[in-house]
């Protein structure tokens, strides 16, 4: 079982920056939820803290002014001197004084009551407390405004606290989330690892939680699918050693066959099915990874217009300078034979070879004129025995495989591509020297 690099889950901070400033990021929708989670707490401790403190005020202030209108009432009844008159005394009202509210409600109640007058907020609000005199209306008014601005205050800081509590939460999910992603990104990019051919690209997560879980499945499809292709590997090499044998018995029988018609279609199909397992033989050596580069200095133009010329087809070759390069010429020649021979087989005339150089890395274009890779080779690269779509002629498919894995051996780097308007580009891009 492989295991992931050191490097594998980092990222730059360039990328790291694009990441946190992306708003579909799972790592904002959970600080979202986190936030709104964590200002719903606080309305809600703020609104019960806010009632529960108005609703005390409230008490307290009836309560004494209850009593003040106890001490108004003992004062009107036993002394009626100026200097002891509740008409005279600060706070104390009687007889028309009195709001007319409270005389509307004492027409009805003797009380004692009380009412919390808001009719005059530049002044107030004031808590009254009132009762029915010996058929005189006694008040007493207690002024409310010092328990306003105390819960107004309260308000205030239940809103300093709660943004700050959001300061440090929420940067705090941000790390939690960012830790929780980093392994999902370690996920995502064993799957991208297993789906560009690194079959031995594992998680190795530890732990038991549900990202866990996650890592394990993938590990184990990572398993199975591994197990699935090399038993397919080794099957086809099989059938081609297999098949070698009595290939050569049957290539020997049809060279011995008089000349006629029917003989040179034998001698054709034996051909056929000849490269058929020559092909076969060179990708279960690839799949093995039995094959290694022979460097040497090669000059490119002369390398690809010797290889284009051997396939007998009629291409056009442009070559800008004398780009020389440091790789295997064998396998170059392998590769442009394939990429020339698929763009006469399954596109259109005429087809243009073009081999261009750059101060780090030499390209060979191959560009036919047909109706273009089928979006399934471009979405998920070429597939043994599949060519794609019928347009695409007949063929069993080999020939962009080889050329791939002939290009991963060298270290070079084939692109499938479509032209506007139409037809099919292959790139394969050398690097000056073989690493």
């Amino acid at each position: 079982m492989g295991r992931t690099t050191a490097d594998e889950g980092r990222t730059s901070v360039p990328q790291f920056l694009r990441r946190l400033a992306d708003p579909r990021s799972l790592r904002w929708k959970i600080a979202a939820g986190v936030a709104a989670a964590a200002c719903a707490m606080a309305v809600g401790i703020g609104l019960l803290v806010h009632e529960r403190t108005e609703s005390r005020s409230m008490s307290i202030g009836q309560g004494t002014a209850l009593r003040e209108l106890e001490v108004a009432e003992f004062e009107y009844r036993d002394g009626r001197s100026a200097s002891r008159n509740p008409s005279q005394t600060p706070g104390y009202f009687a007889g028309d004084q009195v709001p007319d509210e409270l005389r509307r409600r004492l027409a009805t109640d003797p009380g004692p009551l009380t009412w919390y007058d808001t009719s005059k907020p530049l002044q107030g609000p004031f808590m009254w407390a009132a009762s029915r005199v010996d058929g005189t209306d006694v008040a007493v008014r207690m002024d409310m405004g010092a328990e306003k601005r105390s819960l107004q205050a309260l308000d205030r800081h239940i809103r300093y606290a709660a943004i700050a509590t959001l300061a440090v939460v929420v940067p705090l999910t941000l790390l939690a989330a960012e830790l929780v992603l980093r392994r999902l990104r370690r996920v995502a990019g064993t799957a991208r690892r297993i789906r560009n051919g690194s079959l031995d690209a594992r998680t190795a997560s530890r732990g038991h939680d549900e990202i866990s879980e996650i890592s394990s499945a993938v590990d184990h499809m990572a398993d199975a699918l591994q197990e699935r292709l090399r038993g397919e590997q080794r099957f086809t090499a099989d059938v081609a050693h297999e098949l070698r044998t009595p290939l050569a018995g049957l290539v020997t029988s049809a060279s011995l066959l008089p000349e006629s018609e029917a003989t040179e279609l034998v001698q054709d199909r034996v051909r056929v099915l000849r490269a058929l397992v020559d092909d076969l033989l060179e990708i279960s050596r690839l799949d093995a990874g039995a094959e290694h580069a022979d460097a040497q200095p090669v000059p490119l133009g002369d390398l690809v217009t010797e290889s284009v010329r051997r396939t007998g087809l009629d291409t056009r070759i442009t070559a800008v300078g004398d780009p020389t390069v440091e790789t295997d010429p064998r396998r170059v020649d392998r590769i442009v034979t394939n990429l020339v021979l698929n763009a006469h087989r399954h596109g259109g005339a005429p087809v243009e070879v073009t081999v261009t150089a750059t101060t780090r890395a030499v390209t060979v274009v191959v560009r036919d004129h047909g109706p273009g890779f089928p979006a399934e080779l471009l979405d998920h690269g070429p597939q043994r025995f599949r060519t794609g779509a019928a347009e695409r002629g007949h063929g069993h498919g080999l020939g962009l495989t080889i050329a791939l894995g002939q290009a991963h051996v060298i270290g070079a780097r084939v692109t499938l591509t479509n032209a506007e308007p139409h037809g099919a580009v292959a790139t394969l891009s050398l690097p000056r020297r073989l690493t």
